[in-house]
């Protein structure tokens, strides 16, 4: 820089007008610049000043300003002149100017290189500059610049600028650092005061100016403390009253001035409340108290909040008054562990909140346990009555017991009571009523309200017929949705437990048709029964049912217990056992039945019944077969379990011949032996008359006095002796029945038989020869229909008849 002083000629001083000062600057024997400077008449007779900074460092080439003056249209012959030669050169290498210099990121810059006696110029560069706008030019023999735009910061503490120069034929080289970085860039102060007793400024601090000198602060005309990034503050007097607050940023590039006008009165940042403590600890309320850092804070109107936490949940209460220094919680859980923090402003302006407080723990009292949640399962004659355990924050101290009391709606003085101490009853009572029961928890303190719910009757309430549908879950739960009932006078109740198995039902109370439900509880591959119900006044009401899986899996392979694998000629018939549902992972949709003899007889049956237990495969040839049943989901098919079988046609047509033969000549001797039983039956209870034996004699068989020959069984055989066999003849015309009570009646003929004996009251014929004749003797069977009785005809020879004693002598 360029620093040019001077007095006005003493003659100037009558001049009552303006004087011009024209000052001419040369760089070597270039003029680089021409500037005007007006002198006012007030301003004449003093000393003047004059500021010019050059693109060119003084130590490259001299400087030489020229100095005239006007007056209107008359310059003066006089010329001053003040030259300041360059630096002297007494150095064996090239040297650059200048040096150790800071420049602003952007700037154009000119350095020179001042070579040595008998030097010549090879090359001047700047390092780590891609900037393609240099130039490089001589003003003498031994003097260069280089002009070149700034573009970037130094990547290290500063830029080299390097020339290069020849001396006595050898390359020598020398160099200067250069400081590329920023001004400061700080904005938005704000100012504030936390004690009443200081200002306390903020602001944006701008980018990093990239210089070896930090950036220096000063607030309300005062240094701030080194170092300060952001936040200054001074001690000053704080009352009542807008006012401007100055901060001012300077470094080697430049200077930024910041300003804030505020009432400092309405800006009181305060600081935390201390000393935070509980003066009373009930079971349900809590009375805080803390202190104040500045006693000043006691005159201002504070609003304060006390942020309450517990179980990972927070919860803010808002306090206000002046100097507000205490506070009291309520609605707190009994038996509880709290923590609490408090932080306070100004009222009336609400300026920023103060930091929060150190945390204060604390712990409630205990109390008696809250209401139980408790819901029913009906089935046939025994009602579940069931609740939730009572988590920590509902049971208030350790528990002991529940108590279950029930009656009949209308008979409310005839109670029941059982004392348990897990979360269920299992009561055996008549459905057909309706039944007021109540539950209430123990704990040491004493006893929950009761809660109360009514079974429904069998023909209503959670009985009546509600449509099951299916439902697939997602995202590891279920959503459901229904219809408003208009019978939900207290919202609406869905439960669900595994459809089967022994696990405990679990429930929700919601007051909207819709709901997402998620358990801990849920799992992959198993069914579950959901119910809705409506919450009336009375017994709930059901309203739907579904069943579902919160994801299906595959069914496992083998899991089907093939319980007959039959085959009758070319009919094969698999049948299994249905899948419980305790391993059923997913809905069943039907049933395939694969068979393959490993050559071309390949081919399966389906049926899309999920209940089937069965499937037939027909015209199957001779061969062996390997069966595979599988199970259709919406997974696909699984569940693959195979068996294999032998078709042998020939065996079978053989096995069913002999089975047809063996049960054919069993059925044959079965009815052989019961006609020869009927028949000997028969000959038990029916006697033939005896035949005589023929006698070569005159006489006449005759039976005479009261000696008859009676056809009786006790009788005959012991008054005649049975004579042989006479020859049995079928007697033309004579009618063929079958045997009396015979089961084989009409199937087997008789030939029918007259049996002749001639008696005392019949008389011999007239024509009497020693010849045998053929006579017949007929047996009635009085007793049965004339359609029963069977005719027998002998054929004997007929002798003289002796008389009945003789009959019974022979």
């Amino acid at each position: 820089m360029i620093l040019a002083t001077w007095e006005d000629d003493p003659s100037c001083s009558a001049v009552n007008d303006q004087l011009i000062y024209e000052l001419l600057v040369l760089v070597g024997d270039e003029q680089v610049h021409h500037d005007l400077v007006t002198v006012t008449p007030d301003q004449i007779g003093s000393s003047h000043l004059w500021r010019w900074t050059s693109h060119v460092a003084l130590e490259c080439v001299s400087h030489s300003v020229r100095l005239s003056v006007r007056f209107k249209n008359f310059t003066s012959p006089r010329t001053q002149e003040w030259t300041l030669p360059g630096k002297e050169h007494d150095s064996e290498n090239p040297e650059v100017y200048p040096r150790d210099r800071v420049f602003e990121v952007g700037s154009r810059a000119t350095f020179c290189c001042v070579l040595p006696a008998g030097g010549s110029y090879h090359n001047m560069k700047v390092l780590d500059n891609t900037s393609s706008d240099v130039n490089i030019r001589p003003i003498n023999n031994q003097t260069y610049l280089l002009t070149v735009v700034l573009n970037h910061i130094s990547t290290t503490s500063c830029t080299d600028i390097l020339c290069e120069a020849m001396i006595q034929n050898e390359k020598r080289d020398n160099g200067a650092c250069a400081f590329i970085g920023y001004p400061p860039g700080d904005k938005d102060l704000q100012c504030k005061t936390r004690d009443l007793e200081s200002v306390e400024c903020h602001w944006t601090v701008g980018r990093n100016t990239h210089l070896l000198k930090p950036t220096q602060y000063q607030l309300v005309g005062s240094a701030c403390k080194p170092g300060s990034q952001g936040k200054c503050s001074q001690k000053v007097n704080v009352s009542a009253g807008e006012r401007n607050w100055t901060l001012t940023a300077r470094n080697e590039l430049g200077t930024v001035e910041l300003w804030d006008t505020a009432d400092l009165m309405n800006r009181v940042h305060m600081f935390a409340p201390e000393s935070v403590t509980a003066s009373t600890v009930n079971d349900r309320n809590v009375s805080l108290k803390w202190t104040w850092k500045v006693k000043r804070y006691k005159h201002l109107n504070v609003t304060c909040q006390v942020n309450v936490s517990h179980a990972g949940t927070h919860e803010l209460t808002k306090n206000s008054g002046v100097g507000l220094d205490s506070a009291d919680l309520m609605n707190l859980i009994p038996n509880w562990s709290y923590n609490v923090t408090v932080r306070c402003r100004t009222t009336q302006h609400s300026y920023n909140w103060s930091d929060w407080s150190s945390t204060f723990h604390f712990h409630t009292k205990g109390d008696v346990p809250d209401a139980l949640d408790v819901w029913m399962k009906v089935k046939d004659n025994e009602i579940l009555i069931i609740w939730k355990i009572p988590q920590e924050n509902q049971s208030h101290g350790l528990m002991l017991d529940y108590t279950v009391t029930w009656s009949k709606i209308r008979e409310t003085n005839q109670l029941n009571t059982t004392t348990v101490t897990h979360n269920n009853v299992t009561l055996s009572l008549d459905t057909t009523q309706q039944y007021v029961v109540k539950v209430t928890a123990r704990n040491e303190i004493g006893s929950s309200s009761p809660s109360t719910i009514i079974t429904p009757h069998v023909s209503g309430g959670l009985h009546n017929t509600a449509r099951t549908s299916r439902i697939i879950g997602s995202g590891g739960g279920f959503s459901l949705s229904w219809s408003s009932s208009p019978a939900a006078s207290c919202g609406y109740i869905v439960d669900w437990c595994p459809t089967s198995g022994h696990s405990m039902v679990d429930w929700l109370r919601v007051h909207q048709t819709n709901v997402t439900i998620f358990s801990k509880n849920f799992h992959s591959g198993q069914r579950y029964s959901l119910s809705i119900s409506a919450c009336t006044r009375e017994a709930p009401l059901l309203l739907e049912t579904r069943e579902g899986y919160v994801s299906e899996e595959r069914i496992p392979d083998n899991l089907f217990t093939i319980r007959r694998l039959k085959q009758k000629g070319s009919i094969v018939e698999m049948s299994w056992d249905p899948i419980s549902l305790t391993e059923q992972t997913a809905f069943i949709q039907g049933y395939v039945m694969y068979y393959s003899d490993g050559d071309k007889n390949n081919g399966q049956v389906s049926t899309d019944d999920p209940t089937s237990t069965s499937l037939t495969t027909l015209d199957l040839t001779a061969g062996s077969y390997e069966f595979t049943l599988k199970a259709r989901t919406a997974l696909g098919e699984c569940g693959s379990t195979s068996s294999g079988v032998t078709v042998d046609l020939q065996t079978d047509t053989l096995i069913t011949t002999v089975i047809i033969s063996l049960v054919a000549v069993f059925s044959l001797l079965l009815l052989v032996t019961v006609v020869c039983c009927r028949h000997w039956a028969c000959i038990k209870q029916k006697v033939y008359p005896p035949i005589p034996r023929p006698l070569l004699t005159d006489t006449r068989l005759k039976l005479t006095g009261d000696h008859r020959c009676r056809l009786q069984v006790d009788q005959c055989y012991s008054e005649v002796d049975i004579m042989d066999a006479p020859q049995l003849l079928f007697k033309p015309g004579a009618q063929v029945k079958g045997l009396p009570s015979s089961p084989f009646r009409g199937v087997f003929s008789n030939l029918s038989y007259n049996l002749t004996m001639e008696t005392e009251d019949q008389q011999p014929q007239e024509d009497h020869t020693n010849e045998y004749q053929a006579q017949t003797l007929t047996l009635n069977q009085a007793d049965e229909e004339p359609e029963s009785h069977m005719t027998c005809v002998f054929t004997y020879m007929l002798l003289p008849q002796p008389t009945c004693n003789e009959l019974m002598n022979i």
